[in-house]
């Protein structure tokens, strides 16, 4: 990958990006950021296999589900999505399910969960992107009793963006920051949530970027990058394994969706009519019966980094995510809830499984699996894994502006 595959950005934008990223200040209870769940430490995810968002305390692995009244109500959907190359062009699906990519239904750009509300002016996908945890209950909003903004969300999504600007824009170092970066802002009362969205993108994309990989090296002609098993890998991978039917081009990702038969447990996300808890993936964008349990193809850019594995993290290793797709419907079978990371939350465990538990659910999902059972040696297995392992870029990894000391709301910084 090369510069001409990244948007190119503002340093001074990314640089007030990287303040609000990590400033509690855009979340309805003023307790959570960006930052919280998207911790460079933990690969820009957190490490669970289902997020701990509003209400939770503490970062990582480590972060618990709270406690007393402001515990949280519910665990995150999904698995926190890893935040690397997101600046890159090629980038036209958000989510794992997709339910956001650029089109011109609405007249601004994208196809989204705001649909015409979605604000015009936006830099990119990944700055309309920003936009939707601030507006989510259990991400970052919180309870619509608890807040104006978590009220707001439930009468319309766009409804919560002002109140959120202005915040930001009445705090006089944010103020002074987005004047000095934004040529259309003269004074801070010119800031919008539109402003607030391409700072945050820009600091993602500065950020996150990682082509330095001894992958990359390899690619631009050092053939010594890749140890044997790595290289042994890459030919499986390219090859007889055919990993890269899905996972290609530069991102090793097709951005396309496809269903694995991978575990269901959690809340679900499901649609106002589903009669049970579950995650159809992209046919709850869609409406689409035949993309029933398809979710998008993520990139293994810096995939060594970013466990646990697969939408909802049902696998904690590398190993456990290859040998799924060589024998979905198998592994699905044998598949145990303690592979799942999910910190303690008793007022919640005794519906965490009850989809996974259920068979007629199993057995759909055992139905939708899009690729075909594969053998593979031990050996062929543990030389793929050495080939993702050199996905892992070097001193990009690392971050580039890093996390602020202090934030200009004053919170506490995870």
């Amino acid at each position: 990958m090369q510069d001409d595959d990244f948007t190119p950005v503002s340093l001074e934008q990314a640089e007030l990006g990287r303040l609000l990223f990590h400033d509690k200040i855009l979340s309805g209870n003023r307790n959570i950021s960006c930052g919280t769940c998207h911790a460079i430490e933990h690969g820009t995810s957190d490490g669970l296999s289902l997020g701990v968002g509003e209400g939770g305390t503490g970062v990582g692995p480590n972060r618990s589900a709270g406690e007393g009244p402001d515990r949280i109500r519910k665990r995150i959907p999904r698995n926190a999505q890893a935040l690397w190359n997101l600046g890159a062009t090629e980038i036209r699906v958000m989510f794992h399910d997709g339910r956001l990519t650029p089109a011109d239904h609405y007249g601004n750009g994208f196809d989204n969960p705001a649909q015409e509300w979605l604000p015009h002016g936006l830099s990119g996908i990944l700055a309309a992107q920003a936009l939707f945890p601030m507006t989510s209950q259990f991400e970052m909003a919180g309870d619509p009793r608890e807040n104006e903004v978590a009220g707001r969300a439930y009468e319309r999504l766009d409804y919560v963006w002002p109140i959120l600007a202005k915040r930001v824009r009445t705090i006089p170092d944010y103020g002074e920051r987005f004047v000095a970066a934004f040529d259309d802002v003269e004074t801070s009362e010119d800031v919008s949530i539109v402003h607030v969205a391409n700072a945050l993108a820009a600091f993602q994309a500065y950020e996150y970027r990682s082509d330095d990989s001894p992958f990359d090296a390899y690619l631009r002609g050092d053939e010594t990058a890749l140890s044997d098993p790595q290289r042994r890998g890459l030919d499986l991978f390219f090859g007889k394994a055919g990993c890269a039917s899905c996972h290609s081009g530069p991102l090793l990702t097709d951005q396309e969706f496809h269903a694995l038969a991978l575990p269901f447990f959690g809340p679900g996300r499901t649609r106002q009519w589903d009669p049970i808890r579950r995650d159809v993936g992209r046919m709850g964008s869609s409406d689409r019966l035949e993309d029933a349990y398809r979710f998008r193809t993520p990139s293994l850019r810096n995939v060594a980094l970013t466990a646990p594995y697969g939408h909802n993290g049902a696998y904690r290793t590398l190993e456990g995510i290859v040998r799924h797709h060589l024998d979905p419907a198998g592994s699905l079978a044998d598949w145990e809830p303690l592979n799942a990371i999910l910190p303690s939350a008793p007022w919640l465990e005794e519906t965490d499984f009850l989809a996974f538990q259920d068979s007629r659910e199993r057995a759909r999902l055992a139905e939708r699996t899009d690729i075909e059972p594969m053998s593979l040696t031990d050996d062929e297995i543990g030389d793929i894994i050495a080939f993702l392992h050199a996905l892992t870029g070097t001193a990009s990894v690392e971050g580039r502006l890093g996390k602020p000391e202090r934030v200009p709301s004053g919170l506490p910084v995870d």
